[in-house]
């Protein structure tokens, strides 16, 4: 990306957030009440978890590095630490957690009436050429579950492709060619990453493989596919200013700012740099089922989707939604209601709904095991042991 490229993208319109977030009480602004933990909540099980968290070194796994780590219960800030030379505005990369936020402002899309979560995208495909060159490999794809799909015909009034819905892309079931199983190569992510190619030209250059709905496939460009389809629906002007105006500065996310290609496009898959608060605001959204000060910022419903599992994931254990992931079947110590975003080298924003908590955990992990993000929730949970099973009090 050049200069020159820069000074072409349009310009924001929309105005600076009014008002200093230092002096907004939370969670609008930065201004943290303190008071008290409320009864029943350990102080000591926190600060524990905080040591485990941040002195990873010492269970083993020194390239697992916490930047901050915030938890909110009921609304409330109740622990929060940085590492040193990080603070309360320190803005990361949030890698895949980038997807949840995306898929955060495609349901107020669907709520406002501009998309349907299953209709067909409104996006335009590459030409058929390269959707029959896709199609020749499908024979070397794993897990093809109809060996006739996609049909032998391909013209255009009959594109295959137009079956794939939002809700196939967000469930990462498109069965479109996966191209980031080629990541190292020549048309995977860093081709728009950084060689400079357009995120959504790449996103509808791939062809059918597989019948949409069937297979999971985690995969960049069904995010991209799902951002694309937002662009056609709202138009160039509105898209632009979208992010902004249907969800951050509604919910007072003044630090996160999504990234572009040299297009003007969002790379919403992983090109956004935010705070641990900003993350924690987008949590508590999803605590308050899209309601936040008492204005609807998407549907209750969406809540419910994003961690329903996907179909193509039932069969081995549920693990993702809709652009969010779930609770393991084996992880009977979490409850079941729980779901994260999830992004590389330790990017976690933990929903437990049931325990009225929000986690963030921001990381610089290296190379090595992940974080272990679940066992992150189990370490917390110690904290509200009067809350176990759910409500507190058991009911």
């Amino acid at each position: 990306q050049t200069f020159e490229d820069i000074e072409g993208l349009p310009a924001l319109r929309a105005p600076p957030l009014e008002g200093d977030p230092d002096t907004i009480p939370w969670p609008d602004g930065d201004l943290v009440e303190e008071k008290p933990l409320p009864e029943g909540v350990d102080a000591d099980a926190l600060e524990a978890m905080g040591e485990w968290a941040f002195e990873r070194e010492t269970h083993g796994h020194p390239s697992q590095i916490t930047l901050s780590l915030l938890v909110v219960h009921d609304g409330d800030v109740v622990y929060e630490r940085y590492a040193t030379g990080v603070d309360v505005s320190t803005r990361t990369r949030t890698w895949s957690t980038a997807k949840s936020i995306a898929a955060t402002l495609l349901g107020i899309a669907v709520g406002d009436g501009l998309l349907e979560l299953d209709e067909p995208l409104p996006v335009t495909w590459a030409p058929d050429e390269l959707n029959e060159m896709h199609a020749r490999v499908r024979s070397r794809m794993p897990l093809v579950s109809v060996d006739s799909w996609p049909p032998p015909a391909y013209e255009k009034a009959a594109d295959p492709r137009r079956a794939i819905t939002l809700r196939h892309v967000l469930n990462m079931s498109s069965g479109l060619y996966p191209v980031d199983n080629e990541y190292g190569g020549s048309i995977g992510s860093p081709m728009a990453y950084s060689a400079g190619w357009s995120s959504a030209r790449q996103a509808v250059d791939r062809g059918l493989v597989r019948e949409p709905g069937t297979v999971w496939d985690y995969e960049n460009y069904d995010t991209l596919l799902g951002v694309l389809a937002m662009r056609e629906a709202l138009g160039a002007e509105a898209y632009l200013e979208f992010p902004r105006r249907a969800l951050l500065d509604r919910i007072g996310m003044r630090s996160t700012v999504p990234g572009v290609d040299r297009f003007g496009d969002y790379v919403l898959s992983s090109q956004v740099y935010t705070n641990a608060r900003d993350l924690a605001r987008l949590g508590l959204l999803y605590l308050n089922r899209g309601v936040w000060n008492g204005e609807r910022i998407f549907p209750e419903w969406w809540a419910d989707f994003v961690r329903t599992p996907a179909p193509s994931t039932r069969a081995f254990g549920g693990f993702y939604g809709g652009g969010f992931w779930l609770v393991p079947d084996a992880r009977t110590d979490i409850p079941q209601d729980a779901y994260t975003t999830a992004g590389a080298r330790g990017q976690y924003t933990v929903i437990v709904p049931s325990y009225d908590l929000v986690i963030v955990r921001r990381g610089l992990d290296g190379p090595g095991p992940g974080f272990p993000t679940w066992d992150m929730v189990a370490e917390v949970l110690k904290a509200f042991p009067e809350w176990e099973g759910g409500t507190k009090g058991g009911r």
